[in-house]
């Protein structure tokens, strides 16, 4: 069966699926429940001080990222959003009375961000509501007071691209029936104040989860809690206490370090994560990222085994150690070890060690900017090598990356790399490669 014919099938079968429970989930709740507020914006000289802890809810929520265009202005919205159903462009929630959202209330507000539920209708869960919901009626009440002060700018959004039958709006219900659990975070009774305000912070306004999660076939959150998920061509790590691929070697200082800075003495941020770290996590108190690092600590390790090692005698193994000492080592040092906090170390690195290699495939074709923190100014970035290096020497390189200085992962095949190629849009190959092909 050829694309586009298992791409028809798919989609009828989805919308049968989300249609039937969509229905129910229709007739059962509707689209006008009520959702009374309890706790109001207040006035006088105390709209000042939640005003402030509004805008650190919306930085924990990391709001500007979404709702930010490249080169438009905060929060107007038309942030291009590719997911595997289609583009989705986020909401203009400036105070703009027409195109914005000046005119809502803030049970309206609420609605939105706390249940899934626009002026259109059903929302789409990249607008990660389903993590929202689980924000305070204090921190949803702050959060609405700062958002009212943001200047109004019209900016009218274009309409989502989706393809029928993933611009049904309706059927959205189904997917929430099946996969959004509707209700505020409910702190664990025998763990921390700290531990619950970490679970808090990563389960409700940070959505860790949404990158950190692999979805299934709908698009909802498989049982792999934040063991690692695929995302417009990058792949977000396993943030349990894996060894190998994920966190079980970092100390807590490690994640505060990384979370405040972009780097600690193991890696640096790219891509998703960078704007993540410059748009919210560097903005956290030390208590909250010390929070967030005590309750992944806490998480148990995944079940994803270490492969074998390939040897260093393996043909791809030893093209890819010639490539590395030509291009690589001058900055990542000939052990793999990098700058501690500013060039990331490539031995024992959870995103080197993916069994996803698709972070490192963007970062070596594409290039990366290092993060720019108030930590971390020199924000030192990875130059792109798409039209310096081959298919075959990409692929090699990385092999050997992923296999040397005890790392251990599958090897990366240069139709893996002539793939990216086409799907990020990189610049293509221009030379001779060092053996001979491409």
């Amino acid at each position: 069966m050829g694309k586009k014919m298992r791409r028809v099938s798919y989609g009828i079968v989805s919308v049968a699926v989300l249609g039937a429970v969509g229905y129910t989930a229709w007739v059962q709740y509707g689209l006008h429940k009520s959702y009374p507020q309890t706790v109001q914006i207040s006035s006088g000289p105390a709209l000042q001080e939640q005003i402030k802890r509004g805008e650190y809810v919306s930085r924990l929520s990391d709001c500007t990222a979404c709702h930010t265009a490249e080169g438009g202005k905060p929060f107007a919205g038309g942030y291009r959003l590719n997911t595997p159903f289609g583009a989705i462009l986020s909401s203009n929630i400036t105070s703009d009375p027409e195109t914005g959202i000046g005119g809502w209330t803030q049970e309206q507000f609420d609605r939105a961000v706390r249940h899934g539920i626009g002026s259109h209708g059903y929302l789409y869960a990249a607008m990660p509501y389903n993590a929202y919901a689980k924000l305070t009626d204090q921190d949803l009440a702050d959060l609405w007071a700062y958002i009212k002060t943001i200047p109004p700018v019209k900016n009218k959004v274009v309409e989502n691209q989706l393809p029928f039958p993933f611009n049904q709006r309706w059927t959205l219900a189904g997917w929430n029936l099946l996969f959004f659990k509707d209700r505020v975070f409910e702190p664990k009774a025998t763990a921390s104040e700290q531990f619950n305000r970490g679970a808090y912070l990563v389960d409700g306004p940070g959505h860790c989860a949404s990158c950190h999660t692999a979805k299934n076939l709908l698009g909802g959150d498989t049982s792999a809690y934040l063991q690692g998920g695929a995302l417009q061509g990058w792949y977000a790590p396993d943030l349990t206490a894996n060894p190998h691929s994920g966190l079980g070697k970092w100390s807590e200082e490690d994640i505060v370090s990384y979370l405040r800075s972009g780097t600690n003495k193991i890696t640096a941020s790219s891509g998703p994560m960078t704007e993540a770290i410059e748009n919210s996590t560097q903005y956290m108190t030390d208590d909250d990222l010390k929070a967030i690092a005590q309750y992944l600590k806490a998480l148990p390790a995944s079940e994803a085994p270490a492969p074998t090692p390939l040897s260093s005698d393996n043909t791809a193994m030893m093209t890819g150690k010639k490539v590395y000492e030509s291009q690589c080592s001058a900055c990542h040092v000939s052990n793999g070890s990098g700058v501690r906090n500013m060039i990331p170390s490539l031995s024992g690195n959870p995103q080197v060690n993916s069994p996803d290699p698709s972070s490192l495939v963007n970062v070596v074709l594409n290039g990366t900017d290092g993060p720019l923190t108030h930590a971390n100014p020199t924000a030192a970035g990875m130059p792109a090598f798409s039209q310096k290096l081959s298919d075959s020497n990409i692929a090699d390189v990385m092999t050997y990356i992923r296999n040397s200085w005890g790392n251990a992962a599958a090897p990366v095949s240069a139709r893996q790399i002539e793939k990216a190629r086409l799907d990020l849009q990189a610049k293509p190959w221009l030379g001779e490669s060092m053996h001979g092909k491409k």
